[in-house]
């Protein structure tokens, strides 16, 4: 291979990362998805669950949030192996589990920016606009 295809080589995968994201987090998301489908059923379905859960309200950011789903990874596959019931991990109350799961991960950008710009905007009605 000569420099110039090297060069051009390098010139695609920053773009397809800038396109896709990067490519280490794509292959890092594949590696989870086989391990949760390794899960005995139920834990899986439990696993599953919460994986649209955390879509829907969890951090954002790449990163971040994959190194969420792999803890989750890593905790279903223990309490599987040491035969640990769902509603034992669950607990009674599987919405306070799934925010204080959340808790312990970084807010992605997009919801800090959207909290931030919503906290304005209630100040601003109120008459407590602190920018000035």
């Amino acid at each position: 291979m000569t420099a110039e295809s090297n060069e051009s080589k390098s010139r695609y995968l920053q773009y397809l990362e800038l396109v896709l994201g990067p490519l280490e987090d794509k292959k890092r998301w594949r590696q989870y998805k086989a391990r949760v489908k390794g899960l005995p059923e139920n834990y899986r379905i439990a696993v599953e669950a919460l994986e649209r859960y955390l879509m829907h309200f969890g951090p954002a950011d790449g990163a971040g949030a994959m190194a969420m789903y792999e803890d989750l990874a890593d905790l279903f596959e223990q309490s599987a192996a040491d035969g640990i019931p769902i509603r034992a991990v669950f607990g009674d109350d599987p919405i306070e589990f799934v925010e204080t799961f959340m808790a312990n991960y970084p807010l992605g950008q997009y919801r800090r920016r959207e909290r931030d710009r919503f906290t304005s905007a209630v100040e601003r009605a109120a008459g407590e606009d602190r920018t000035k």
